[in-house]
């Protein structure tokens, strides 16, 4: 039987638009983009030009400070731009992709090396080691580093979520030889965190790894929380985490022997017309997907990820490195009804806190959902020492002593409140329910980078 963890704290967010199980079609390549800012930490120095022409595994670039840790072509093709912003910072390598792919393959003897340096190769030539993330820091794991623990995501708890059991359901082998290969790389223990609703017989039982089933709202399915709920990250311990779509992608290239960065996303939101699950190319432009496959709106916020941690696109942009969800919903630009932001949005508007009559309708209709905006609600002001982080952070951390620490850049204050812990994504819920409007995200995630180099 799996071990049993009760998540109490935490907000499942009543946002319209889910994805029904079923698979749409797939979305074939045109246009791809790899974009830097995918990988927070990285230093990325360009290995193509402009109109050469690679294959499928080909590297793009690599770490400047790790020549180990390269990014390859999702598909074969022609580099068609190589974009950069001030300071010359690299924005993105387009890459216009042949109607037939042609893959890199890695030599026989390297793909039959099963052991723990033999895996690490194979992944690091292909292209695949980003997918593996680390803590402290939430960056690419560094592969010269030893684990002491490795962490499997296999659920998401996020708005919307796509369903993990769907996307694995017919590569059952390939996500147990992903696990296998993991397991070589660590000395410790691999855990999986899954949910009462977990039918998936490749999650449920997957072998060379610890099953961890958590039950409770949002964030329960990130990793932040089953690692503290499991076994905590103290200062000089490393652990590395991953996705179990991530995970399938890795055995998947194990089995064939060449990369296939195909990922089958939930497309969700309010939005959205045909909602359901497409295969799509990691880096592809999704224009073929909203086109005519969303509602009228002009205004609408399109998202590659969740509505709480994704990355916000335009109708020309790119399913984004670790995204298996896109996401539309109404940008909310236009004026609120009755008197502002004193409507009481009876049966229309949501509020976490009780702001509108609408919790009253929520406690007599739990199940309802709402057509949730994307406007902020308020005007940004000072931190709010108000304890309502509390209510939706399950972790045995201060958020809100914590939050203030990385602001000012306290680095005793963020080690002792337990920063090698967390993820940007951790506070996600935070961010939605601040008074004050703080983007705490990205204060985390700064704060993580400053401390990163300040202690290399």
């Amino acid at each position: 039987m799996p071990k049993y963890i009760k998540i109490k704290k935490g907000l499942n967010i009543p946002i319209e638009g889910s994805a029904p199980e079923v698979f749409m079609g797939h979305i074939k390549p045109s246009i791809l983009r790899i974009i830097p800012e995918d990988f927070p930490g990285l230093i990325p120095k360009v290995d193509v030009k402009v109109g050469d022409h690679v294959k499928a595994g080909t590297p793009l670039m690599h770490d400047k400070r790790n020549d180990q840790l390269v990014f390859v072509s999702p598909v074969s093709g022609i580099v068609v731009s190589i974009t950069r912003g001030e300071k010359r910072k690299l924005l993105d390598i387009t890459i216009e992709a042949d109607k037939e792919i042609q893959q890199e393959v890695l030599d026989t003897a390297l793909i039959e090396d099963n052991t723990a340096d033999g895996i690490r190769t194979k992944l690091l030539k292909a292209g695949l080691w980003p997918f593996i993330k680390q803590r402290p820091y939430d960056i690419i794991a560094d592969p010269n580093v030893s684990p002491r623990d490795i962490f499997i995501t296999g659920f998401s708890s996020a708005p919307l979520a796509p369903s993990y059991d769907f996307i694995i359901e017919n590569e059952l082998q390939a996500f147990q030889k992903g696990i296998e290969a993991l397991s070589e790389l660590t000395s410790g223990t691999m855990y999986m965190g899954i949910s009462p609703g977990t039918k998936s017989v490749a999650l449920l039982d997957a072998k060379n790894v610890e099953i961890c089933e958590f039950e409770g709202p949002h964030p329960a399915g990130n990793t932040g929380v089953q690692i503290n709920a499991i076994k905590p990250v103290n200062k000089g311990e490393t652990v590395w985490t991953i996705t179990a779509p991530d995970v399938l992608i890795i055995g998947r290239f194990l089995l064939k022997g060449y990369v296939d960065f195909t990922r089958l996303v939930a497309y969700t939101g309010s939005e959205t017309v045909k909602k359901g699950y497409y295969s799509v190319v990691i880096g592809s432009k999704l224009d073929r997907l909203f086109e005519a496959n969303v509602t009228r709106g002009d205004n609408l916020r399109y998202i590659s990820g969740n509505v709480l941690t994704g990355t916000q696109i335009d109708k020309e942009g790119s399913l984004r490195f670790y995204d298996s969800q896109i996401t539309v919903i109404p940008e909310g630009d236009d004026k609120h009804d009755f008197v502002g932001w004193a409507s009481v949005g009876l049966n229309k508007k949501y509020s976490a806190g009780g702001t509108y009559l609408s919790k009253l309708v929520s406690l007599l209709k739990p199940d309802k959902k709402y057509r949730l905006d994307a406007r902020l609600m308020g005007g940004r002001r000072a931190i709010i020492m108000s304890n309502e982080y509390d209510k939706v952070f399950p972790m045995d951390i201060l958020p809100e002593q914590l939050i203030k620490a990385t602001i000012t850049y306290n680095v005793d204050k963020m080690e002792q409140l337990g920063i090698y812990e967390v993820a940007p994504e951790d506070f996600a819920l935070c961010e939605f329910v601040d008074t004050s409007k703080l983007e705490i995200q990205k204060e985390i995630r700064e704060g993580l980078l400053k401390l990163k180099k300040e202690m290399e």
